[in-house]
């Protein structure tokens, strides 16, 4: 495989596979990966924390100048560090769900966060997965995707992983919180979810991960060779 690095940037809604995929087809290439939804849940945790409401914009904009999110690879998986604790864990909770969608829409949040995956990917030999990565954080990035899948499936998965980590909620619970987390990611005024006009559209409904890491491998293998090429 070529030794140039690309930029690859995955975006979609909740539980669509993007932030799975992403992390496995990194761990293939050899590339870094970055998984902005956890930086900005590491933010809406600390706004809870800190007992903030979510409509105290200047409140939790301030807190940006002294908090410090980051991603490092421990023992081959990746941990989320908010103010140097380790709360890969703690930022997987509803409650931290249901936060994280007004606290992201915040634009001195996300000029803080789009700087650090900016300066992440600036050398290349990265996976970004979130929901503004190929239209806001890198609008050239060298491959785009954009996962979706149909309601019901990301529900059923957001399900089971909240079940693997001990909370058991009904699926009806589930599909209402998604539905509007969705309408929160989609209509917000700062960075709403959107797809690139230059982005492959992958629909995970039906696809297994491996599924869904091979698509995007093989794509990844067509554009370096294609590079070599030219």
């Amino acid at each position: 495989m070529s030794s140039r690095k690309l930029v690859i940037a995955i975006d979609g809604p909740a539980a669509s596979g993007k932030s799975t995929t992403a992390g496995l087809v990194a761990e293939r290439l050899g590339y870094l990966h970055v998984d902005t939804g956890a930086m900005y849940r590491a933010i809406a945790l600390k706004v809870l924390r800190e007992r903030i409401g979510m409509e105290e914009k200047e409140r939790i904009e301030a807190l940006m100048p002294t908090t410090h999110v980051a991603l490092k690879l421990r023992n081959g998986a990746l941990r989320v560090f908010l103010d140097g604790e380790d709360v890969t864990d703690a930022i997987r909770t509803p409650h931290v769900s249901k936060a994280v969608s007004p606290v992201s829409g915040y634009h001195e949040v996300r000029r803080a966060m789009v700087r650090e995956q900016r300066l992440l990917g600036a050398e290349g030999g990265i996976v970004m997965d979130g929901r503004d990565i190929g239209t806001v954080v890198f609008p050239d990035a060298d491959l785009k995707f954009f996962m979706v899948a149909g309601i019901e499936a990301r529900a059923r998965r957001r399900q089971e992983e909240l079940a693997a980590k001990g909370t058991v909620l009904p699926l009806d619970a589930v599909l209402i919180d998604m539905r509007e987390r969705d309408a929160r990611d989609t209509g917000r005024a700062e960075a709403p979810l959107l797809r690139a006009d230059d982005a492959i559209d992958v629909d995970t409904s039906a696809m297994t991960i491996e599924q869904q890491v091979r698509l995007v491998l093989d794509t990844v293998s067509k554009k370096l060779q294609e590079s070599e090429a030219q």
